[in-house]
């Protein structure tokens, strides 16, 4: 089987990925970055008819160039600056910095390696990849297409009938059926409802005249553990500065969980609470977590009917309607829903990831509000950054 090529946009990313690498290029270009691909799924086996499909649309990808109509666009969203939209117009995917292999065993293997601006460009072209080649190799796409039509038509009718009540942004690049399918999944949700309000898909924000959605991910706050002279539990409050330095409050839903919500609040001080629009969510209890938010921010005098809880961990749409009931009084709420949108058909989901596990050579790791959610190469190091983030809690808890 030879499939069209997948990526036809260098727009067909999260809107984050131009926000984090913006930073990056304005501060931090002399970073270099390792990103690991991982299948939490059990007993997923790839074949190599796939492994060479998907290198041959990674080729593909690395041909394409922005063209001015997006760097037009890219340049219209009002904190993209335009010596940012300069740099894109020069800069491509380089096909060196991955490397795709499998073993005999069928386990698929993806490595990028480069200077991390241009590696993390990456994570999120190869995962759209990696499972559209997956499920149109391995299954009748033409009856997980009429599976997810048929549930897609029963969400928007729920949502048109008043049984869904809440807002959301479509969140679902990375594990997105199809390309195909993403597009018509955007469409409808964006004309027949008013519930949606917008995506984290840059090209089809562009395409049908919604808003791009998206601040930063977990491989943000990591990547500032592989710079020297920052302390390991201090990532986020070099990290949120860096992110206001750039931005002055403007793009500010603040990620909590990269080393834990709790170390989070330690740096999120009455300075940035003031500077952040809100906070995202994205591992651990979504209950505790909203009341513990809310205490704090109340414990800084701010209402937090005036700050934003965004919800994104593993969401379908029951789960996020009963979130929104028990906080909309309490506070501003939103939902970021990606794979239950893109890819809820009659197979399950594949849970893909592709994570930043180096920095200039040296390990880094997310801790998460979750266990199952920590991802680190060096197990010596995830202790060591455990220690640091318990010594660091139990030292202030003492002050």
């Amino acid at each position: 089987m030879k499939l069209e090529p997948i990526v036809q946009s260098l727009l067909d990313t999260d809107l984050y990925k131009f926000n984090m690498d913006q930073v990056i290029f304005h501060k931090h270009t002399d970073l270099c970055g390792q990103y690991y691909f991982k299948c939490r799924n059990k007993d997923v086996v790839f074949t190599p008819e796939m492994a060479a499909e998907i290198n041959g649309q990674v080729d593909h990808l690395c041909s394409l160039r922005f063209k001015k109509e997006e760097l037009d666009y890219l340049r219209s969203i009002r904190f993209i600056k335009n010596d940012y939209v300069e740099f894109l117009r020069l800069w491509h995917p380089i096909r060196d910095y991955v490397t795709v292999s499998l073993s005999d065993e069928g386990e698929l293997s993806v490595v990028v390696d480069g200077p991390l601006f241009s590696a993390m460009q990456f994570e999120i072209y190869l995962l759209e990849i990696i499972n559209e080649v997956y499920f149109r190799f391995n299954f009748d796409y033409d009856k997980l297409v009429a599976s997810a039509k048929e549930r897609l038509d029963a969400k928007i009718k729920a949502f048109n009938d008043g049984t869904y009540t809440f807002k959301f942004a479509e969140f679902g690049c990375r594990r997105r059926l199809s390309r195909e399918w993403e597009d018509v999944v955007v469409r409808r949700f964006c004309q027949e409802t008013k519930n949606c309000v917008g995506t984290s898909n840059v090209y089809l924000a562009m395409k049908y005249n919604v808003t791009p959605i998206g601040t930063y991910a977990h491989e943000f706050v990591q990547m500032y553990q592989g710079i020297d002279s920052i302390p390991l539990a201090y990532t986020n409050h070099y990290a949120m500065q860096d992110w206001y330095d750039e931005y002055k409050g403007d793009n500010g839903t603040a990620l909590t969980d990269t080393v834990t919500t709790d170390l989070f609040l330690l740096d999120f001080n009455r300075s940035m609470v003031n500077n952040y629009t809100g906070v995202r969510h994205d591992s651990g209890d979504p209950y505790a977590w909203g009341e513990k938010i809310i205490k704090h921010y109340k414990s800084y005098g701010a209402d937090p009917k005036t700050k934003l809880l965004l919800f994104s961990d593993s969401l379908d749409f029951d789960r996020a309607q009963k979130l929104h009931e028990y906080f909309c009084d309490k506070t501003k709420v939103s939902f970021g829903i990606g794979t239950f949108v893109s890819n809820d058909t009659c197979e399950d989901a594949l849970n893909i990831v592709i994570k930043l596990q180096y920095v200039n050579g040296r390990p880094v790791a997310k801790l998460s509000d979750d266990v199952g959610k920590a991802m680190c190469r060096d197990m010596e190091y995830l202790e060591y950054l455990k220690r640091s983030v318990e010594f660091r809690l139990k030292r202030e808890k003492e002050r």
